[in-house]
């Protein structure tokens, strides 16, 4: 239960943003598609989609403690990396920015 501290008067102010970025990772990662073909390759597709989604819920939850959750940051970008989704994994980071500026 550690992350980067939002302090309320910002989380009201940037919620809209922050749920933008998440709805938009789970998004993107679900219409992914296997890089190989084959059951192993759809197994471990499933997998990796699954964890993005998983780390944004995590992201979700410490949003709504009042923090950037460090475990959901770091799940959902090593995800998406893994989805061939860097560009997303890095609009991901940059939440732990968020409320500096």
């Amino acid at each position: 239960m550690t992350g980067t501290p939002i302090a309320p008067d910002d989380r009201a102010r940037l919620d809209q943003v922050f749920m933008q970025v998440v709805l938009d990772v789970q998004a993107q990662a679900q219409q992914t598609a296997p890089a190989q073909a084959g059951g192993v390759a759809a197994m471990f597709h499933k997998e990796t989609v699954g964890d993005a989604l998983q780390g944004c819920a995590m992201l979700i939850a410490g949003w709504n403690q009042g923090r950037i959750d460090d475990a959901g940051l770091s799940r959902t970008t090593k995800a998406l990396r893994a989805l061939e989704l860097p560009e997303l994994a890095t609009r991901v980071e940059k939440l732990r920015q968020i409320a500096e500026g």
